[in-house]
């Protein structure tokens, strides 16, 4: 079947085991940007035949983590569509009428052992020093299948199969990749070998989206396609997101985390979709970016999908994560910096809002993401921004002066121009000061005043902290500053 006359339906099925982690988001976003890329559908199906490996929460968690990306699905287990419900466990009587169709095929058959027996089985095969097959041992009376017992695919062909992968070419495997499998357990429910075959052709899909590991049972599910007599669709399997040193596959020991605690941590949602799309995707030149999700959707083509892995680079994260920063407008930035904000800051004399907004810009100067902002608020790094900075006098003195003292008539000038001077933006308090810091000296005037107003010898410069706190406290800081020097 030509399945570029076909519309274009991918889907993404994970298992609500636990969190959602940055390989299952990355195939899921490749699924959602293909769909949307050919004005196709995508689906999101919820694997939930494994009941004991369940996890309450995990079917929203997974919702929740995959919308704050951008990915969102035409059709799911919130959102109704042609095909019956989306998850797995509300479709066992589709399963198993399929499984009917096999059996009648003379494609299945209930498996007659017992945990004992195929135990023994594989003891057996081990002592000969050969690979344990069921197929070896399928039984010579078929009897009738009462739902109970397991059922199990009879492969009808024990031959060598060739497929073609968008991303790994043409790839084969023979006779030892298949196996009698089992389709559906003894506690009625499909396993994923089975299910998702199924649901993909009821569904329509048309390319699938896959890690690495599913191309070793590609042979199995060849076979069950066949045996059901319906077509093969487009296999793309996506290349593995490796640790920064590209040595291994990014596992739970390497940092690999819940999506959600990225979003915790501050980052962008737009920024997170732009990492991941570009772990194992190459659009070409030199770009690293796309501001909004559709570039991203135009430029992206299944052809452009590296066939060897990706590193996680969390370093690469921040400064994408940086550049968004950049880009959200003034009012955006102030809030994204109001939600950084720890209480103990919130509880300090001077604070409010008006202050925060001023300081924007002193906020992010060196902060990538939230978290950044919040562990330098909770050390207190930013407490001279909202209570009145504690220092020793001594710093007061600029490094060409010979004493402290010098500064107080400096300083004392300083309010006597301050008094008149406009404090709506950092230009123009330093309008106020330039000339006369010329005049004596940059380091000589600015030097001071920069301690009186943080109490840091590493801070904003002196026009900009003045800006952010205005001009009575501006000028009683100084104040202050000057009542220090005993002359």
């Amino acid at each position: 079947m030509d399945q570029n006359k076909q519309k274009v339906v991918t889907r993404f099925a994970p298992s609500p085991t636990g969190f959602l982690h940055i390989g299952g988001v990355r195939t899921a976003l490749y699924a959602y940007l293909f769909a949307r890329k050919h004005e196709g559908t995508f689906i999101l199906r919820i694997e939930d035949t494994d009941k004991n490996r369940e996890v309450d929460g995990s079917i929203l968690h997974i919702q929740e983590s995959l919308r704050w990306v951008g990915i969102e699905w035409d059709y799911g287990p919130d959102k109704a569509g042609p095909h019956g419900s989306y998850l797995q466990s509300d479709r066992l009587d589709i399963y198993h009428r399929y499984a009917k169709k096999l059996i009648e095929k003379g494609h299945a058959y209930p498996d007659p052992y017992t945990t004992e027996e195929l135990e023994a089985f594989r003891t057996q095969a081990a002592s000969e020093n050969r690979p344990f097959l069921f197929r070896d041992h399928r039984p010579s009376t078929i009897e009738a299948w009462d739902g109970k017992k397991p059922l199990r695919f009879k492969v009808p062909e024990i031959k060598r199969h060739t497929w073609t992968d968008v991303t790994r070419g043409t790839l084969s495997a023979g006779e030892e990749a298949l196996d009698d499998f089992i389709l559906i357990k003894g506690d009625g429910y499909p396993t994923y070998n089975f299910a998702h075959i199924v649901d993909d052709f009821e569904m329509g899909v048309t390319h699938i989206m896959r890690a690495d590991e599913f191309v070793s049972s590609t042979p199995k599910f060849l076979s069950l396609y066949d045996a059901l007599e319906i077509s093969y669709p487009t296999f793309v399997t996506l290349p593995p997101i490796m640790r920064a040193d590209g040595k291994k596959k990014l596992g739970k020991r390497d940092g690999a985390k819940d999506i959600l605690e990225y979003r915790t941590d501050g980052y962008l949602p737009q920024a997170m979709m732009n990492f991941l799309a570009l772990i194992g995707w190459n659009p070409g030149g030199d770009r690293e970016l796309f501001f909004t999700e559709k570039e991203l959707i135009e430029a992206f083509t299944l052809e452009k999908i590296q066939r060897s892995g990706g590193a996680f680079n969390e370093e690469k994260l921040m400064w994408m994560n940086k550049q968004f920063i950049n880009q959200l407008s003034a009012d955006a930035q102030y809030e994204y910096v109001l939600d950084s904000i720890v209480n103990r800051v919130k509880e300090l004399s001077q604070y409010n809002e008006e202050r925060v907004r001023r300081a924007v810009s002193t906020f992010l100067e060196r902060a990538q993401y939230k978290k950044e902002i919040r562990d330098a608020s909770e050390a207190g790094e930013y407490d001279y921004l909202f209570s009145t900075p504690s220092y020793d006098v001594s710093i007061l003195k600029w490094k060409n002066d010979e004493t402290v003292s010098a500064a107080k008539p400096r300083l004392l000038k300083a309010i006597e121009l301050l008094e008149s001077t406009d404090f709506s933006t950092p230009d123009t308090v330093k309008s106020s000061l330039w000339s006369y810091a010329e005049e004596i000296g940059k380091g000589e005037l600015l030097w001071p005043i920069r301690i009186a107003l943080s109490g840091k010898e590493r801070s904003p410069d002196p026009f900009t902290l003045a800006y952010i706190l205005g001009k009575e406290e501006t000028i009683t800081r100084i104040k202050t500053a000057c009542d220090k020097i005993v002359v």
